[in-house]
């Protein structure tokens, strides 16, 4: 039966369908070029938008580097900060409309710099003696560039999550976390999604739903700072309780943030039972996602599908990067069917800011908070009498390694209760910084910052001879097995399984060898502590940074091990204050060669 005059106005109208006819039970009414024409412009069946993404900004707002005290230069000719993306993104908006782009972030923005210290620490947003604090930088900046939503990341938590809550407050748009919640209550600590409306002139506006996924890995990492207080619950467990409900709200597009990499790798093994980098087991297990903006790895990839198992469809996935080295454009093509948005096609890319300006706002919001850190960061402390540097720290005993070493075993010697200040204490650490120097002369905080580059704290946990041996066999998967015979070159040898620097953890205290002749697991040689072979169930205190601790990197034994000393204060701050104290750094009071790499028990270097 053909439809009423009135039901046939009403159908075009919800519909929003342009063209010459509308069908109705087989009966086509005409409609006449020049209506038609009409209808089209009046209300459109097809629109664009697009979603500009970053990541892992570590507080990265103008392009310098504070250890440096200079701008920031790489092999690459990358640039940082967001202060050049904010650019960018201007230039976004100006080509495709500022009602067709949202500005989304994949969280990690507090921590990472120099400036990042200072706002949390030094002159922190929380405020001192009752007295108001200053706004963070970070907040400045991403409010005046207008950003949607950002996902928490873990380094978020870094500070607290007093100095998180704050950070939040100063926000004009929502951290998101979907998977963050309240240890008692386990409903959202954070927003899990917002969602955006895309106004279509003559048409319904495209709703798109915006879910924030942080990383599982916090449990562990900063356990000091959220147990008993929030819970981390899987991204595929959360997505699948939150899309559909994205949907039932009618949202035409469900765009994820991500604070978790692509590959389905965990670096923390089974200490937990989620993956740290779910991005891709997300896409393919939880239907009815559109894309994903991807985080945490400090990857570029600029375009990356993943076919979902249940519906057959492509989720579009970017990863920026990090630092603001890039920013990440999703471009959707959506047409209307029936009164309802469909997405037609969806394209990412990466742009790289290297070739323009930084934003003048931004530098004039907060140049003076950047001269701050500036002046801070040149703070002078002390003086070395020689020059140190991280350069071989990677496959060598180096002298700048063993002031770590020095710091943290007196800082937890000085904190152990008489029983454990009795058992051999020993330390690791990590080479953070190949390119840390610490010149001969004035010594300023920029000096150790750039050694230390995180803002992990002190533990002493205790391990037996026979942990300890695995800890290293651990540790010494960093490098490729190179037969005896065969030439070392230093450029390929590290990184074996993707096992990063930040990961690589030496030891002092006890004297060994790493034969990387030898296959994986059975590297560690002459395992001594003062020239005697270290008993399997002989008890040690090993100084170990809170990351590292509780889980970070999949170490064995070391999370679960009992704790003999634990300390809030940073490590790097305990290396600031014994340079103070002592006025003059000296190797001679630290450097000691306790371990080397060999070649089936012939010396490498």
């Amino acid at each position: 039966m053909p439809l009423s005059p009135m039901n046939r106005r009403e159908f075009v109208k919800k519909s929003a369908v342009t063209g010459a006819a509308v069908a109705a039970a087989g009966t086509v009414a005409a409609v006449p070029a020049q209506a038609a024409e009409q209808q089209r412009d009046c209300h459109p069946r097809t629109w664009s938008f697009s979603v500009l993404g970053t990541t892992d900004l570590h507080s990265h707002v103008f392009d310098w580097d504070y250890y440096k005290d200079a701008a920031y230069t790489d092999k690459a000719g990358n640039s940082v900060g967001v202060a050049r993306v904010a650019t960018l993104i201007k230039q976004q908006r100006e080509a495709k409309g500022e009602d067709h782009v949202l500005l989304v972030d994949a969280g990690d923005i507090i921590q990472g710099t120099s400036l990042a210290y200072y706002f949390a620490r030094v002159d922190p947003i929380t405020g001192t003696d009752g007295k108001k604090g200053p706004r963070h930088p970070m907040a400045v900046a991403m409010n005046h560039m207008r950003y949607d939503a950002a996902a928490l990341g873990n380094h978020e938590f870094n500070y607290g999550i007093e100095v998180l809550r704050k950070f939040e407050s100063q926000c004009h748009f929502p951290l998101l976390g979907a998977n963050a919640l309240d240890a008692k209550t386990l409903r959202p600590a954070f927003h899990p999604y917002t969602v955006k409306r895309i106004r279509v002139p003559g048409a319904p506006d495209i709703k798109v739903g915006i879910l924030g996924l942080t990383n599982p890995g916090i449990a562990l990492w900063d356990k000091d700072n959220v147990s008993g207080k929030m819970v981390f619950p899987g991204l595929v467990e959360q997505a699948k309780k939150y899309v559909p409900r994205l949907r039932a709200l009618g949202c035409d597009v469900v765009f994820l943030t991500d604070h978790s990499g692509l590959d389905g790798s965990s670096s923390y093994g089974d200490e937990l039972p989620y993956v740290e980098n779910a991005s891709n087991l997300v896409a393919e297990q939880v239907p009815g996602i559109d894309a994903i903006l991807v985080g945490h790895t400090h990857v570029e990839v600029p375009s990356y599908t993943v076919k979902n198992a249940e519906t057959g469809e492509e989720v579009l996935l970017s990863e920026p990067y990090c630092w603001g080295y890039r920013l990440s454009v999703f471009d959707f093509e959506l047409e209307l069917h029936h009164g309802q948005w469909k997405v037609t096609s969806k394209t990412a890319q990466t742009l790289n800011p290297n070739t323009v300006d930084e934003d003048p706002e931004i530098k004039k919001l907060l140049e003076a908070d950047h001269e701050l850190v500036v002046k801070y960061v040149n703070t002078a402390v002390g003086t070395c009498t020689a020059d140190l540097s991280a350069a071989d720290s990677c496959w060598k005993d180096v002298p700048i390694m063993d002031f770590i070493h020095k710091v943290q075993t007196e800082s937890v010697k000085a904190g152990l209760s008489a029983a454990d200040a009795a058992l051999p204490l020993i330390s690791v650490a990590a080479p953070f910084s190949r390119t840390a120097d610490i010149p001969q002369g004035s010594v300023t905080i920029k000096d150790i910052a750039g050694l230390y580059i995180y803002d992990n704290t002190l533990y002493g946990k205790k391990l037996t001879g026979a942990q300890l041996k695995d800890y290293l066999e651990f540790a010494a998967k960093y490098y490729h097995q190179v037969p005896a015979g065969t030439k070392v070159d230093t450029a390929t040898l590290t990184n074996a399984n993707s096992f990063w620097d930040y990961m690589y953890d030496t030891a002092a205290g006890v004297g060994y060898e790493i034969d990387i002749a030898q296959p994986e697991g059975s590297r560690i040689k002459n395992l001594t502590y003062n020239g005697a072979a270290v008993a399997d169930d002989q008890v040690f205190v090993v100084a170990v940074n809170n990351y590292r601790a509780n889980g970070g990197s999949g170490y064995p034994h070391i999370a679960a091990a009992p704790i003999a000393y634990s300390s809030t204060n940073e490590i790097r701050q305990l290396m600031i204050d014994y340079v103070t104290a002592k006025k003059s750094l000296d190797p001679a009071d630290f450097a000691v060669t306790n371990w080397k790499l060999t070649q089936a028990g012939t010396p490498v270097f």
